[in-house]
């Protein structure tokens, strides 16, 4: 990739987003996955990951305020948090940023991807190297396996369900997760967009709903995903994100607020209608069974 190409992302045989690069930083074929760092003409430095773009210094908050800050005010008193993947770094910097918060454990497969992006995207693996975090290079998979009542909250911040990340979205792994949270614990994972991920979603909605008594999906906008719409899923054993009482953030943000975090999961029809097993008839309106309210 030359200085002028473009890195181009298909979605389907029909479309595809597109960025022109200014010139690539980093590429190297990792035991798990290709990586690339670039720097994109609009977005600046962007790290992609098979092709796709995982994160972008242009938009970042957005997905890394959103996954983290959600659950965490959800929670009444998080301490031990773990996340799994984010090998850039910025969600662990979002979470540190919680007073609460004692100790983050960091779970990421790839250390490539770590030390390119400590390289090339200080902007978010400065998180890497706060003193609440430890970092492990290993297996998420196996790590959260092997824990029970360990956590009060556990983030997912996967790439998508391909190659070392494929076991992240299935119905072992949502149990393993229940186990390794605490009472009242919280889990998010995000689940790509509503429009070209449709069965995800709702497959992962199913699965996670028959395990969690809470289950509600939202919503953020980071411009360079797939159609710009993109999808979390929270699961919660005792705690609403729509509770009364959800504090509100004592730093300053670009995007997370107490007002964002509730409208979040206000689903517009078209992505409420996912969370259904089967279509409605034609003409007739269905409620959405999203989650308990206590």
């Amino acid at each position: 990739m030359n200085h002028g190409d473009w890195l181009i992302e298909e979605q389907t045989p029909s479309y595809r987003t597109q960025w022109r690069v200014r010139r690539v930083l980093h590429e190297e074929q990792t035991p798990f996955q290709h990586l690339q760092l670039v720097e994109l003409e609009d977005f600046g430095r962007a790290l992609v990951l098979d092709g796709a773009v995982q994160t972008t210094v242009g938009d970042e908050y957005i997905y890394h305020e959103m996954i983290a800050h959600v659950p965490l005010f959800t929670h009444p008193n998080p301490e031990r948090v773990l996340v799994i993947g984010g090998g850039d770094g910025g969600t662990a910097r979002e979470v540190a940023r919680h007073p609460s918060v004692k100790g983050i454990d960091m779970v990421e497969i790839d250390r490539a991807v770590v030390d390119a992006c400590r390289r090339h995207l200080p902007e978010t693996a400065c998180g890497l190297d706060h003193p609440k975090v430890n970092l492990v290079i290993g297996d998420g998979l196996a790590w959260v396996a092997g824990r029970s009542d360990a956590y009060d909250v556990i983030l997912v911040d996967s790439s998508d369900p391909v190659g070392p990340a494929e076991g992240l979205f299935n119905r072992t792994f949502y149990e393993n997760v229940y186990r390794a949270l605490k009472p009242g614990g919280i889990f998010v994972a995000q689940v790509l967009s509503p429009f070209f991920h449709q069965k995800l979603i709702r497959d992962v909605y199913q699965v996670v709903a028959s395990i969690f008594p809470i289950t509600m999906p939202y919503l953020a906008v980071v411009p360079t995903y797939p159609s710009g719409l993109h999808c979390f899923m929270l699961g919660s054993k005792e705690h609403s994100p729509l509770r009364p009482g959800i504090g509100a953030p004592t730093w300053r943000t670009r995007w997370y607020t107490p007002e964002v975090h509730r409208a979040a999961f206000q689903l517009p029809p078209v992505v409420a209608e996912l969370l259904q097993p089967a279509a409605a008839p034609e003409g007739a309106q269905r409620p959405v069974q999203a989650a308990s309210t206590p």
